[in-house]
């Protein structure tokens, strides 16, 4: 499911929640309803609100976290996928089918969309010995097929290498962690806390318009701590997709 639609579940389900706090309110008996039943359920609730407090704030860090590694991983991966071309380019000549097959790279995966797979990469205009659909291994192997002739190239060819294998345990890294890092039982959870929460309120609560302004104000505020929590989560799709500016700037270095 996406992250609105389970956003949108969510808020049905507090909502939901309040609307059985009021009809209960109706159909049981008065001495349920006392004050020493009240305070007894606001102590109740204090504790659950606490408890769901403390999770939404774990969830919310631990999103933030996850995506801000994300992001420092793509820019990262830029910055060498630079370092890469301009040893190439001070190799000389002989590496112009590695850099063309860079930058074919570069170009096919600017969006992002490489961590779900890899689409191929357009075929025309290749450069002779550039495979139509680039992936890393295939620069990797351009670059061993050089034949250096003096210790500069081969030290450019050497260091060329460490970042290909750099740029290729990123990109496995990145596709490791396309996954959801929020368990689906730990969600479940939370959400029936946050729907106890607004019964337990509705419970004592009049029936008027206030009230159930304040009762959609409250899950729709829930559900969209909820919805951002799942976007930071999932940062190469939806809303809050990690930018690809480092990657396009990284073509505009390898037009050069």
């Amino acid at each position: 499911m996406s992250a609105l639609a389970i956003s949108a579940l969510v808020f049905l389900l507090v909502l939901g929640g309040a609307a059985l706090g009021a009809f209960l309110r109706a159909v049981l008996p008065k001495h349920h309803l006392s004050s020493e039943t009240k305070d007894m359920v606001h102590v109740g609730i204090g504790l659950l609100a606490t408890l769901a407090a403390l999770v939404l704030g774990l969830l919310v860090a631990s999103a933030k976290s996850s995506f801000d590694t994300k992001s420092e991983e793509v820019k990262q991966a830029a910055t060498k996928l630079i370092l890469l071309d301009h040893n190439l380019r001070q190799f000389g000549p002989e590496a112009d089918a590695a850099r063309e097959a860079l930058r074919r790279l570069v170009v096919s995966k600017v969006d992002l969309t490489w961590v779900e797979g890899d689409p191929p990469a357009a075929g025309a205009g290749a450069a002779p010995g550039v495979p139509a659909a680039v992936r890393i291994d295939d620069i990797q192997s351009l670059v061993l097929a050089l034949s250096p002739t003096t210790d500069a190239q081969r030290a450019l060819q050497k260091q060329a290498l460490r970042l290909g294998d750099d740029l290729a345990q990123t990109r496995w890294l990145l596709v490791e962690q396309t996954g959801s890092s929020i368990p689906t039982p730990f969600l479940v959870v939370l959400v029936f806390w946050l729907a106890t929460i607004s019964a337990s309120l509705s419970l004592f609560a009049p029936s008027n318009g206030t009230v159930i302004a304040v009762c959609i104000v409250c899950a729709l505020s829930v559900s969209s701590a909820i919805f951002l929590i799942l976007e930071m989560d999932r940062p190469f799709g939806g809303l809050l997709k990690i930018p690809d500016a480092p990657l396009r700037n990284v073509i505009i270095q390898l037009a050069r």
